[in-house]
């Protein structure tokens, strides 16, 4: 039975990336259409690790089986920078698979990379609440089906960094966060809007995160991520490098 937080939950270990990747692919398949009734929506994470499932999912068979017109999807986070910034995670999906897929241009919502910071947090997040169809989140009822969540080796997710004033957020659902090392202010999905998700995964690689795996599944509280919790279940996918021996 997968749990609702990170030391709960279900851990599956595959052989390579490819293994990982495909196991992944179709799972988000098999949920997409077993929803029926009503859009389905992801929150898409950056960094490399995920590349190669958007790339996947952009291919056959899944680019002719996904149900695109009833997708929708968001950014856990990204940095706050232009959409075409070789370091935008929307420009990232864009290439690898917005561009590619058949999806509805309203069904994709990036997070503004103009203005300041704090509007285009303050923005994401109207969009959020005016998708969901309310300002406060409902018991049982969530916003995203699956969110994709990576992990540094720091034990950060999405950008929720270790030390951070976000860490604290208890009613905004996308803030503003500058990461202690990195050269740019971030915007990310806070803990609340994170746990308002029926399927939290975890996609984790290499042997530099088993670590830091093994922390936040102990809930470590130096790592963000032990933090993170669902309103349905928490999963890990990792490779055997990242894997916390037994």
């Amino acid at each position: 039975m997968t749990g609702h937080d990170t030391r709960t939950a279900a851990v599956e270990v595959f052989a390579d990336r490819t293994a990982t990747t495909r196991h992944l692919a179709d799972w988000l398949l098999e949920q997409a259409l077993n929803k029926t009734s009503g859009p389905f929506a992801l929150a898409l994470s950056g960094g490399s690790t995920p590349q190669a499932l958007y790339s996947l999912m952009a291919t056959e068979p899944y680019i002719s089986r996904f149900p695109w017109a009833r997708m929708h999807f968001f950014l856990g986070d990204d940095r706050f920078l232009p959409h075409d910034h070789k370091d935008s995670n929307f420009g990232m999906l864009q290439r690898l698979l917005f561009s590619k897929a058949p999806i509805p241009a309203a069904n994709i919502y990036p997070i503004a990379g103009t203005g300041t910071a704090e509007e285009a947090a303050h923005s994401y997040e109207a969009q959020l609440k005016q998708f969901y169809g309310a300002d406060r989140f409902e018991a049982d009822r969530p916003l995203f089906d699956v969110n994709l969540l990576g992990l540094g080796a720091d034990g950060h997710t999405a950008s929720l960094f270790p030390g951070q004033p976000v860490l604290q957020e208890k009613t905004a659902w996308v803030a503003p966060c500058i990461p202690p090392v990195a050269p740019y202010t971030r915007i990310t999905l806070t803990y609340p809007a994170i746990h308002a998700s029926k399927h939290v995964v975890f996609l984790v690689e290499g042997a530099g995160k088993k670590e830091t795996v093994a922390k936040v599944r102990a809930l470590d509280p130096s790592c963000p991520a032990s933090q993170i919790t669902a309103m349905g279940e928490v999963r890990w996918l990792l490779d055997t490098a990242a894997a916390p021996s037994a």
